[in-house]
């Protein structure tokens, strides 16, 4: 970081520092999750990623403990992304919010780990530092690899198109990343591409403006199948009425301390 606060990042993410990384998927996140707890929450829509009240640490907090703790790899990180963008148009009324992200996050990751590299941790292990029971962590890699259809691959192109897209839209404007090979930069406030060529079938999907839709990050439309609608289960309506009791237990039980 220079004395302006910009941060020179490299021009592959395989390069860049992780908590970097981290710090850009957290903005993102952050402001997904802000325009997705706006919707409103349908019975429908439950899933098993949905917990009854949003927890206490940040997306950035969380991210940094699960990279401390489970020496997870950049890579990993990045696939988070795009596995928000296949599941979320596979199931469309799936959103990423403060109830569904720290869930998602850690099931991503334990199953991005098991795909992806040579060494990684037990389900055990991964639950202790997500904060949710072996049981828990158990179902939701479950009901992730259904959602995703098995399909966990994804390129190197499209993981540094994820890298792009964080430093473009970083909220801050202070990240940019310098081609060393060159004078030219992209940085969140420039319109200037990479030197290398973009993959044809991605494209940015900025934030709806509706808050009945979804908002992802990058998606590849060419590769999805998305689920047929179905109203909702006897389970999901009970599950409903247990959150929303839940949720409104919690102003009071606030004004009666």
């Amino acid at each position: 970081m220079d004395s302006s606060g910009r941060v020179e990042l490299p021009a592959a993410f395989e390069d860049a520092d992780i908590d970097n990384i981290a710090l850009l998927i957290a903005d993102m996140l952050e402001r997904l999750i802000a325009h997705n707890d706006r919707i409103p929450l349908l019975p429908e829509s439950l899933t098993r990623f949905h917990s009854r009240a949003a927890p206490s640490i940040s997306v950035l907090d969380y991210l940094r403990r699960i990279v401390r703790f489970a020496k997870v790899e950049k890579i990993c990180l990045l696939l988070t992304l795009h596995y928000v963008d296949q599941i979320c148009a596979r199931m469309p009324l799936f959103t990423l919010s403060s109830l569904t992200c720290h869930r998602f996050i850690i099931a991503s990751i334990a199953v991005s780990s098991k795909g992806f590299c040579d060494v990684f941790c037990t389900n055990s292990h991964y639950a202790r530092v997500g904060g949710i029971s072996l049981a828990e962590l158990n179902v939701l890699e479950r009901e992730f690899l259904h959602a995703i259809e098995w399909r966990l691959t994804c390129t190197c192109e499209v993981l540094q198109e994820y890298y792009i897209n964080l430093v473009r839209t970083h909220s801050t404007g202070n990240f940019v990343i310098v081609d060393a090979h060159s004078s030219s930069s992209i940085s969140s406030d420039s319109d200037v591409d990479s030197g290398a060529s973009r993959p044809a079938s991605p494209m940015v999907v900025e934030t709806q403006t509706s808050h009945r839709q979804t908002s992802t990050i990058l998606i590849d439309t060419a590769t999805l199948s998305p689920q047929a609608s179905q109203g909702p289960t006897i389970e999901q309506n009970m599950a409903f009425a247990a959150l929303q009791q839940s949720l409104e237990k919690a102003p009071r039980q606030r004004g009666n301390q």
